[in-house]
């Protein structure tokens, strides 16, 4: 039977890495069986119950109290334990408990005025405050601070957005900016690459295989695992591929992400496809839109990503700017059920309203009585498009009524068509949907493609050359994979271009920072070569809530 003592230490805060230091130089004392150093809030009191270090509730300590709590052999052991912490604590001193330390982030931005950014973690309780205030100071944040309500975090990441600047987090425990690392990152060479991740030990994992390689990292920028989900929006992210493809030490993009929201994964997907670089994907644990589109290349696992990049980075286009895109709608036609899928799922990933008759997709469902709008593919060999009449593929006449009825609509800029040869179907499909794809691309007034997916060999009854003669007579741009066929479909339809950003990206070096919370981000910082200030932040008014509302309006 274990004997419980406690100590509470008025107004004594420390970071979450001394606590645990502290916790376990007093597990280590002869005669104590468990120990806990903690701040003593509600939710800290509360582990320690569960823990067995407590009997009850402690009605006199306050969150801004330093809690210690042993389970001991017998009592003397326990009280001994609890009078050697004072020792403890004078052991783990260092130059720190001389020189000079702020205790504001306002002072701190005094003492170092150039500093790019704010390191912060701080308990999430207090964290949005503080970043708040180095938002509004003009710097860019490191959120390490978990437990950031998430209404915070839209409200951080719409004002970074706002001001040009960049919020890593919440929860962010990776990040490297002009060859320093912060939070946990892996030392690695500086090189070609950039990363952007929703994943720290993402990050890490890429960052290192990278490094294995011989290849490098230009930048490492966390997003926080919140960053892409719906009710953020992929903020970050974004933000990080804006300044990614600005960056002139940058050839060659990863993103990495737990499974995003499908609509911001579309969103980044867009963002990343405008971009002049090879951009590689790897959302883990969802399906592939094919191994690439265009630009975009997706990897299947982190592994993957890093070797991808690495062979991709010899290739890479040159930094800046984003590719040309096109106006208008797209329109797939087909008269192959699988290839309108397959279509459909790798348009879907980018463009963010796709509609369509094929089930099990989440584009928006189309009926057969439905004239679509907008971006839309169109199954005509399903049953609904076949009653009393022949599968198209036997009878084209069926595409060339969608022909004319699309040539008709004036939002329309490029439609797809498949044209499937081989025994049984038409002896001579050309012969239909030439005259058609001339009529459609007879308007002179609109730019607008016809773009063919012939799918056939050149043993087949129709001749698959004289198919594909005759369709380029017509106008068409004949291709022979569907790979093909969609990058120069995406390369004409509309997408979300890459923001242009504002001048200062917060990625040139050297880094300077102020760190707020944990000590121990501050000696990684300094001992990689950064200049930093590690500010000996306090709970505002001892923890209360009531009285630092007071002080805050105080100071407005």
């Amino acid at each position: 039977m274990s004997v419980l003592r406690h100590l509470i230490k008025r107004g004594r805060y420390f970071d979450s890495v001394v606590l645990m230091q502290l916790q376990r130089q007093l597990a280590d004392l002869p005669g104590i069986r468990e120990a806990g150093v903690v701040m003593a809030t509600d939710a800290n009191q509360e582990l320690l119950l569960e823990s067995k270090l407590l009997s009850g509730r402690l009605a006199d300590a306050r969150p801004d109290d330093l809690l210690i709590a042993v389970a001991a052999e017998t009592s003397v052991v326990g009280d001994e334990a609890l009078g050697s912490f004072d020792s403890l604590l004078r052991g783990r001193r260092t130059q720190a408990a001389v020189e000079y330390r702020p205790k504001s982030l306002a002072v701190g931005l005094q003492q170092l005025p150039d500093a790019g950014w704010v390191l912060v973690s701080v308990p999430g309780r207090y964290a949005a405050d503080v970043a708040r205030k180095a938002l509004g100071a003009g710097r860019n944040v490191f959120l390490y601070s978990d437990n950031v309500p998430l209404e915070d975090e839209v409200d951080l990441k719409a004002t970074a957005s706002e001001k040009g600047l960049l919020v890593l987090g919440p929860d962010c425990g990776t990040a490297i900016v002009a060859g320093v690392g912060l939070g946990f990152a892996n030392h690695v060479r500086r090189g070609p690459v950039g990363l952007v991740g929703a994943s720290g030990t993402g990050l890490q994992m890429v960052s290192s295989r990278l490094h294995a390689l011989g290849s490098g990292v230009s930048q490492a920028i966390g997003t926080g695992g919140r960053d892409l989900t719906r009710e953020v929006g992929g903020s970050t992210a974004l933000r990080a591929l804006d300044l990614l493809a600005a960056d002139e030490e940058t050839a060659v993009v990863v993103v990495v992400s737990k499974p995003p929201h499908p609509e911001v994964a579309t969103r980044v997907l867009a963002r990343a496809r405008a971009m002049d670089k090879p951009v590689v994907i790897q959302f883990q644990g969802e399906s592939l839109p094919g191994r690439s589109l265009a630009n975009v290349h997706f990897a299947a696992d982190l592994e993957d990503a890093a070797t991808l990049a690495h062979q991709l980075t010899g290739a890479a286009a040159g930094a800046g700017g984003s590719r040309p895109v096109g106006q208008g709608a797209l329109r797939g036609l087909f008269s192959g059920g699988t290839l309108a899928s397959e279509a459909l799922h790798r348009f879907e990933a980018v463009l963010p309203v796709v509609s369509s008759n094929l089930e099990g997709h989440r584009a928006a469902r189309l009926t057969v009585s439905q004239t679509p709008e907008g971006h839309a593919i169109l199954d005509l060999g399903a049953d609904e498009f076949t009653v009393g009449r022949p599968h198209p593929m036997i009878d084209p006449q069926l595409v060339v009524e969608h022909l004319e009825r699309t040539a008709a609509d004036r939002t329309v800029a490029t439609i797809l068509v498949d044209v499937v040869l081989g025994s049984g179907a038409h002896p001579d499909p050309a012969s239909l949907l030439a005259p058609a794809i001339s009529e459609v691309l007879g308007f002179k007034d609109r730019d607008r493609a016809v773009l063919v997916l012939i799918v056939g060999t050149d043993e087949d009854p129709q001749d698959l050359e004289d198919q594909r003669s005759r369709l380029e007579a017509a106008g068409a741009r004949v291709f022979e994979t569907l790979g093909e066929v969609v990058d120069a479909a995406l390369d004409r339809v509309e997408t979300e271009a890459a923001s242009a950003g504002q001048a200062s990206s917060g990625l040139e070096g050297p880094l300077k920072a102020v760190n707020l919370g944990i000590e121990l981000f501050h000696t990684s910082l300094v001992e990689q070569g950064a200049e930093c200030v590690h500010v000996d932040w306090r709970p505002p008014a001892g923890g209360s809530d009531r009285l630092a509302a007071i002080l805050e309006r105080l100071e407005d």
